[in-house]
């Protein structure tokens, strides 16, 4: 291989973050299980939480970095469990426009809660630097290749 070495240290990074991602999707399972959320699921509510309109399957999958195939399986899911609202979209007639019910807003709160003393416990072993510092190459990576 003819790597060099900043080509070396982003391929054992990428490497690690693809390990990272597993590690995460486990915990985040383990976290709203009790919730009847999988980290899949959980995602979807926060798409939907984070936006300020309702949207598309289509927009759920771009912002989730998931394929819309995916995503409608999800949403289909969570619209049996009455999670999801879903509404006619004067845009276009075959792509329904979805939002949170106020059961699903329900659960994604008690969701972030979970998180959210998770997180803290963890974070607490690095310091606001590090931090920063894995934030901001992620981001450049992520906006280098997006």
């Amino acid at each position: 291989m003819n790597h060099t070495q900043e080509g070396h240290l982003l391929t054992s990074i990428i490497l690690d973050v693809f390990k990272l991602n597993g590690l995460l999707v486990q915990e985040g399972d383990k976290l709203v299980k009790e919730l009847g959320l999988s980290s899949a699921r959980w995602k979807v509510l926060g798409a939907l939480s984070s936006s300020d309109a309702a949207m598309t399957v289509s927009d759920i999958a771009r912002k989730m970095g998931q394929s819309r195939q995916s995503v409608q399986r999800l949403v289909n899911e969570l619209m049996n469990e009455a999670l999801l609202a879903s509404s006619d979209n004067p845009n276009n007639k075959k792509a329904k426009l979805y939002s949170l019910t106020d059961v699903g807003e329900e659960i994604f709160a008690q969701a972030m809660e979970e998180q959210s003393s998770w997180v803290n416990q963890i974070a607490q072993s690095f310091s606001q630097v590090e931090l920063q510092n894995t934030s901001d190459l992620l981001r450049k990576l992520t906006q280098k290749l997006a």
